[in-house]
């Protein structure tokens, strides 16, 4: 283990998507020496794949207020998003859209040169009322403007870049405190330990645990996997989003915008069925809503196709001009495909994984919080989470369309901006040689295992059991079930082996020790799933059809064992009264 070196920093910050990235220019712009970790071109991170758009009360349509978005985003949740987090989020939502276009992001605009908000699901006025024109977007590549404004903010604050590095395991100190990461440089192979006193995970989602996502390869749940592995506990990680509308037959994503813009989703009987399930918000319901209604149309016979297993978008009644100005990637997309002109014709889509609601427990801060059978609520010194990979909870038990993007802004800056404040009290990291070692066992196992498993078999595996038993609709029994194939593929994945022992960009490494990543959110996924005795938001459960706030209002932990436990939601936000829980409107 001598050939390890060592690099040293501030601040170390895992991943280089929009939470990282904004997380990053606050800390830099601080004269803190920040260094983003990426396995990727930071611009290649999964942030320029939001198509949408980012919320937040402009009122450029008439008279808007963050209470409403924040009562939106709370009935959205099912009630299961901690309210204190909510309100934070939604109250600066107005000033991070206005510090975005100050970097440059290239918003749509209205005539009079106000920025563009078109209507997206589950946002209103009045707290329920009419339909909300919220969502301030660019065309419909908003994430993809936001990721590059932001890169190259970074660009102008020195913010270094360790680009196409992978972080395997966090460097964690005999105390608790963690010290930094175990990394390596992709193009050499060489192994690095980068320590600092802050280390922030901004690594995404883990939607590669389904056969079908919208996900990119590079979603594996690293972050995540890091954190359960030393027994932090993992929150909520039943919740996961099934867009409504993936592309039929590829998985990637046809943006809500389609619909915002005034597209509509038919049945094989050519009827717009979400006017029967949803009367009041219709196709722009909540996802998780939208989402079960058209799986529903499939099961009862009324897909669409020769296999009735998809249902229709429907576009071309729009006016050329819509696809020209708003709807040029979608209609890129379609094309590309799928061969289909949206102008002409519609678009075969079906629910699709699409982001995780839950994940790494953490405050609005960012800070981490460790709760298992050791500790209850404790933040872990040194480590913070922001962005996908973390759960606030701002999203509870399903994530309006367009808080993704301002999830990643609002918290990526409070984090930023809570490190340089309270910089001068952390402590200088000094792990032991042990601790050292350890972060880097898992990549050293597999660099010397000749005989064993291979991460290929055992992934389709796992995709295959998460699609099936813990999709769209759960039922106890197919979990128990998957759950049980689960742990068999997850003890398999302690005895990889890679055929490939080369040192320069070797891909079959980084996808087994992903594979080994995603197979630990995927376990967490299922325990959760079986755990929650009810239906609420996204988790769907045949046998337990109806939301019981006296049993379940309460966020779910699991351990790296497997062990469940509990968390009140926060029900008492600071500028406003709280939003009592009451059934979901639609």
């Amino acid at each position: 283990m001598s050939q390890i070196e060592t690099k040293c920093y501030d601040v170390i910050v895992v991943g280089g998507g929009g939470a990282g990235l904004r997380a990053a220019c606050e800390l830099a712009q601080a004269g803190l020496d920040v260094v983003v970790v990426s396995k990727v071109f930071p611009t290649r991170s999964h942030t320029v794949s939001a198509q949408g758009g980012i919320n937040a009360a402009l009122a450029n349509y008439g008279d808007d207020k963050w209470q409403w978005h924040m009562y939106d985003t709370v009935m959205g949740s099912d009630f299961l998003g901690d309210q204190d987090a909510i309100e934070f989020m939604c109250k600066e939502a107005p000033k991070s859209i206005i510090e975005l276009e100050h970097m440059g992001l290239p918003f749509s605009r209205n005539e009079d040169g106000t920025i563009y908000q078109r209507a997206f699901g589950g946002q209103t006025l009045n707290n329920g009322g009419d339909l909300a024109h919220r969502t301030c977007c660019a065309q419909d590549r908003t994430g993809h403007a936001m990721l590059h404004t932001l890169y190259q903010k970074n660009v102008s604050t020195n913010t270094q870049f360790l680009n196409e590095w992978f972080v395997i395991d966090l460097v964690v100190d005999a105390s608790g405190q963690v010290a930094g990461v175990s990394a390596i440089e992709m193009v050499t192979g060489r192994l690095y330990y980068l320590q600092a006193p802050a280390t922030v995970l901004a690594t995404g989602g883990g939607g590669q645990i389904f056969q079908s996502s919208t996900n990119a390869a590079i979603c594996t749940g690293d972050g995540m996997a890091m954190v359960n592995r030393h027994n932090f506990g993992l929150q909520d990680m039943e919740m996961w989003q099934f867009h409504p509308s993936g592309l039929y037959g590829t998985g990637i994503l046809i943006s809500e915008g389609t619909r915002g813009e005034g597209g509509y989703l038919l049945n094989s009987e050519g009827e717009r069925y979400m006017e029967r399930y949803a009367p009041h918000l219709k196709d722009l319901s909540c996802r998780d809503v939208v989402a079960r209604c058209s799986m529903t149309e499939i099961r009862e016979g009324r897909g669409c196709g020769p296999d009735k297993d998809h249902v229709l978008l429907k576009l071309d009644h729009l006016d050329l001009k819509v696809f020209n100005e708003k709807l040029p990637g979608i209609t890129e997309i379609s094309m590309t495909y799928k061969d289909i002109d949206p102008r002409k014709a519609p678009i075969p889509v079906v629910p699709t994984c699409h982001y995780a609601m839950g994940g790494i427990p953490t405050n609005f801060y960012g800070q981490v919080i460790s709760h298992n059978d050791q500790v209850k609520n404790h933040i872990v010194p040194g480590l913070f989470a922001i962005g996908e990979c973390a759960n606030v909870s701002v999203h509870g038990a399903n994530r309006l369309g367009a808080n993704s993007l301002l999830d990643l802004v609002v918290l990526g800056k409070s984090c930023g901006q809570f490190i340089h404040k309270n910089f001068s009290n952390f402590p200088t990291p000094n792990p032991g040689k042990d601790d050292i070692d350890r972060a880097f066992r898992r990549c050293i196992a597999l660099q010397g295992k000749k005989k064993g498993e291979h991460h290929v078999a055992l992934s389709r595996k796992m995709k295959q059991i998460m699609q099936e038993d813990f999709g769209v609709f759960r039922d106890g029994s197919a979990m128990e079930s998957g759950l049980k194939k689960l742990v068999d593929v997850r003890q398999a994945s302690h005895d990889l082996m890679v055929h490939d022992q080369s040192q320069t960009f070797n891909t079959e490494l980084y996808n087994a020790l992903e594979f080994q990543n995603l197979i630990e959110v995927a376990f967490a996924t299922a325990v959760s799933a079986k755990t929650r005795q009810e239906s609420r938001g996204a988790h769907s459960r045949v046998d337990f059809p109806d939301r019981d706030d006296k049993s379940w209002l309460k966020h779910i932990i699991v351990d790296q064992s497997g062990k469940t436990f509990f968390r009140s939601v926060n029900m008492k936000p600071t500028f406003t009264k709280p939003i009592k829980v009451k059934a979901r409107e639609h």
